[in-house]
């Protein structure tokens, strides 16, 4: 009985401990990440965003951009920015509980997809191009059937849009997703943890290319590991399985130009099924394969995400031209061979049902 209790008050002492480390983490994150945008009350929620007007010289329509899991709008901002500015209007955002967004009702992708529009509103953009990254793919797919009369066109970069076979998700998921244990998780395990994991783990997102030098820091990807932005998080995949089944049979009512950049070395979601899904359900849609490409042809191939923006805003461009220039200059990339583990496709029968 002895041995009993003294290991519970041990296990106690331990979350304790945990939750303390969890706190100052916390404090440091938020202090080496501060806002850099502005805010806005949207629909219950106060959404931190970035607005950068276009000059009289634009010749772009205005650009919204979505970012994926685990991110913020610096993900994006940071790579597309400097290459756009000038020419459009663009729209940087930390979707609802993400970077320094609260989450407020928007628990569904439909209402974080509502809550774009609404902020749109907001600033006066009527019509705008959307460029999604990764997660932020559904969320524009929810957007476009939503809000036809916002939607310019459509740039999605490695999305994640199509149910996949066996729809299995890292555990972590689902654990912090659950209403007691995943709360308890977060507040303890999930910083110290993710501080150690967030190196190779984000080396392995950018695989078989090189990860830029401090992507890490400068764009603020810690701030995920505070425990309401990691609740956020797991609550948002743990969901996404079930709205890609039920959404993805109409993604052929929307009719907005759409590109699809996609790289076949993705380790992070199946290019072959949501990328090529893209392509079969919309309409028109082009899909641009690069060779060697990982998960973030944002940050590696930032130019041909522009070439697409331009694409669906109506110039004669050849993307596919585009994509070979870039494999010719990933050609070599290796980064991660041998610790990043490939994403095989699982067997089809693992599927639920």
């Amino acid at each position: 009985m002895n041995l009993i209790c003294a290991a519970f008050l041990f296990l106690i002492a331990l979350l304790f401990a945990l939750a303390g480390v969890t706190r100052v983490g916390i404090w440091s994150i938020e202090r080496r990440n501060p806002p850099v945008g502005e805010f806005a009350e949207i629909n219950g929620a106060r959404i931190h965003y970035v607005h950068i007007p276009a000059s009289g010289g634009a010749d772009l329509p205005p650009v919204v951009f979505i970012h994926g899991a685990s991110a913020n709008l610096k993900d994006q901002m940071l790579p597309l920015k400097p290459l756009l500015e000038g020419r459009a209007d663009m729209l940087f955002l930390d979707r609802p509980g993400f970077g320094w967004s609260e989450r407020g009702d928007n628990e569904t992708l439909a209402e974080q997809a509502d809550t774009i529009a609404a902020l749109m509103d907001r600033l006066g953009i009527q019509r705008a191009v959307i460029v999604a990254h990764s997660f932020g793919g559904a969320i524009t797919t929810a957007f476009a059937r939503q809000h036809p009369e916002k939607t310019a066109g459509l740039v999605f970069v490695s999305p994640a849009t199509h149910p996949w076979p066996g729809g299995a998700t890292a555990w972590y998921y689902k654990l912090t997703a659950m209403p007691v244990v995943g709360w308890l998780f977060s507040e303890t395990l999930a910083y110290p943890a993710g501080m150690l994991r967030i190196g190779d783990a984000t080396a392995c997102v950018f695989s078989p290319n090189n990860l830029p030098d401090d992507y890490i820091g400068k764009a603020s990807i810690p701030l995920v590991l505070r425990p309401s932005a990691f609740r956020a998080n797991a609550r948002d995949v743990a969901q996404l399985y079930d709205y890609v089944s039920a959404a993805s049979p109409t993604y052929r009512e929307i009719k907005a130009p759409t590109v699809v950049i996609s790289g076949d070395r993705d380790k992070v979601v199946y290019a072959a099924i949501h990328s090529a899904g893209l392509e079969r359900d919309i309409p028109g849609a082009e899909l641009v394969w690069v060779h060697n490409l990982g998960h973030k042809p944002d940050w590696i191939a930032p130019g041909l995400v522009v070439d697409a923006i331009e694409k669906v805003s109506g110039a004669p461009i050849d993307l596919q031209a585009m994509a070979k220039a870039v494999e010719g200059r990933i050609a070599g990339d290796a980064q991660g061979a041998g610790r990043c583990a490939e994403l095989k496709v699982p067997d089809a029968e693992l599927a639920p049902g």
